[in-house]
C-alpha cells in the first residue's frame, strides 16, 4: 500500500492579503512531470508583485505562487527517464503561467515539468541551488529565444566568438545567469552593475564591470565597445534609457532583450524584445538549458549558483517575511527560505 504524502502550502488567498498556511491537495505527476519534496524555496520580485496586485488576468485566486525550488524527487511520471525518487534537483515551477496551484513553489511539494528540472551535485546545498531556476530561465529566454536575441546556445566546449554581449544589471539574479550563459556561448561579456559587486561578476566571467551610478556611465561603456561589435544586449534591471543610448551608438546587433516591457520611445535603429520568462517550457530553450547544458556544467563546476542566497528563515511561516524582504530590495543576493 502506497503511503499518502501530506502537503502544506503558503496560499495566496487574494491579491493584497498575506500568505495563509494551510493544506493543499497533492496530485501525482503526469507522464512528463516530477514531484519535488522542497528543501529550499527562493523568492523573486514577481512573487510579491502578484501578492499585491492581480496582474495576470488568467490567474485564479486562491493560488500558490513561486518559481524556484530545490529538493529531492518524491515521485516521477510514467515517461520520465532522467530522474528517480531521491535524486537531488532544482526545478522551475510555472503555477502562475498555467493557473495550477500544484505547480507553485511556495509549498512543501511541487509538481515540475521534467524538462524544467536538473540534477544538482551532492556538494551543492539546497539553499544555494534554489537561487537558480527563474533567473536562469529568464536569462536563457533573453539570450536564446527566437523572438529575443536568438544567440547560439551554451556549450561545455565553448568556441570563442568576436562579438560582445552587454548585460545591464549584472548583479541581479537574471544578470548573474546571463553573464555565465553568454560566456558559455563563447562571447566576451561586459556588464553594468553596482561597483561593489564587481569582483563577484568578474568571477562569473564578466570582462569589465561598469558602475551604474557613474555620471559618465554611457560614455564609459561606449568606450569599452569601441572597435567591437555587439551580439546583443540583455537588460535585467537599471536605467533602460541609458541602456538604449549605449546600444543606439554601438556597432553590431542593436537589439535589447528586456525583462520589463520596453518603452515605445527609443533611439532610431534600436529594436527591443520583451522577455517572457516561462516561455522556455514550450520551446527548445527549456531542454537546451535544463537537460543538455546545466547538469554537466554544475557537476564540473563551470557554472555556479549566483547571486548568493540570503536566508530569510526556515519553514513555510518564513515565506511572508521573505516576500517583504524581497519587496524592500536586495542587491547582489537572492532571498531564500529553507524547509529542511
Amino acid at each position: 500500500m502506497t503511503q499518502r504524502i501530506e502537503n502544506l502550502a503558503a496560499w495566496q488567498q487574494a491579491p493584497g492579503q498575506k500568505l495563509h498556511i494551510g493544506p493543499a491537495d497533492l496530485r501525482q505527476p503526469a507522464a512528463n512531470e516530477i514531484l519535488i519534496r522542497n528543501a529550499a524555496i527562493a523568492i523573486n520580485p514577481i512573487d510579491w508583485l502578484l501578492q499585491d496586485n492581480a496582474l495576470l488576468p488568467w490567474l485564479d485566486y486562491p493560488t500558490i505562487l513561486g518559481s524556484d525550488v530545490a529538493g529531492e524527487v518524491a515521485a516521477v511520471g510514467a515517461d520520465v527517464e532522467r530522474f528517480k525518487v531521491g535524486d537531488r534537483v532544482i526545478g522551475q515551477a510555472v503555477s502562475t503561467t498555467v493557473n495550477d496551484p500544484a505547480q507553485g513553489a511556495l509549498q512543501q511539494h511541487t509538481i515540475v515539468l521534467e524538462h524544467m528540472a536538473a540534477p544538482i551535485p551532492d556538494r551543492m546545498a539546497f539553499t544555494e541551488a534554489a537561487v537558480l531556476p527563474l533567473g536562469l530561465g529568464t536569462a536563457a529566454v533573453g539570450l536564446y529565444g527566437k523572438t529575443n536575441l536568438a544567440l547560439p546556445g551554451p556549450s561545455l566546449s565553448r568556441v570563442a566568438r568576436d562579438e560582445v554581449v552587454l548585460v545591464w544589471g549584472g548583479a541581479s539574479s537574471v544578470g548573474c545567469n546571463a553573464i555565465q550563459l553568454a560566456v558559455a556561448s563563447g562571447y566576451r561579456c561586459i556588464t553594468v552593475a553596482s561597483a561593489r559587486q564587481g569582483e563577484m561578476l568578474k568571477k562569473l566571467g564578466a570582462s569589465e564591470v561598469f558602475d551604474y551610478s557613474s555620471p559618465s556611465l554611457v560614455d564609459d561603456v561606449l568606450a569599452a565597445l569601441r572597435c567591437r561589435r555587439l551580439a546583443g544586449t540583455l537588460h535585467a534591471t537599471g536605467s533602460i534609457v541609458d541602456c538604449f543610448a549605449v546600444v543606439g551608438a554601438s556597432e553590431g546587433v542593436r537589439t535589447v532583450a528586456a525583462t520589463l516591457t520596453p518603452p515605445e520611445e527609443r533611439p532610431e535603429g534600436v529594436d527591443a524584445a520583451h522577455i517572457i520568462g516561462p516561455s522556455l517550457k514550450d520551446d527548445e530553450v527549456g531542454p537546451m538549458i535544463y537537460r543538455d547544458f546545466l547538469p554537466r556544467a554544475l557537476a564540473e563546476g563551470t557554472y555556479v549558483a549566483a547571486p548568493p542566497a540570503r536566508i530569510a528563515g526556515h519553514g513555510l511561516e518564513a515565506l511572508q517575511q521573505a516576500l517583504e524582504m524581497q519587496k524592500a530590495g536586495v542587491s547582489g543576493e537572492k532571498v531564500v527560505v529553507a524547509l529542511a
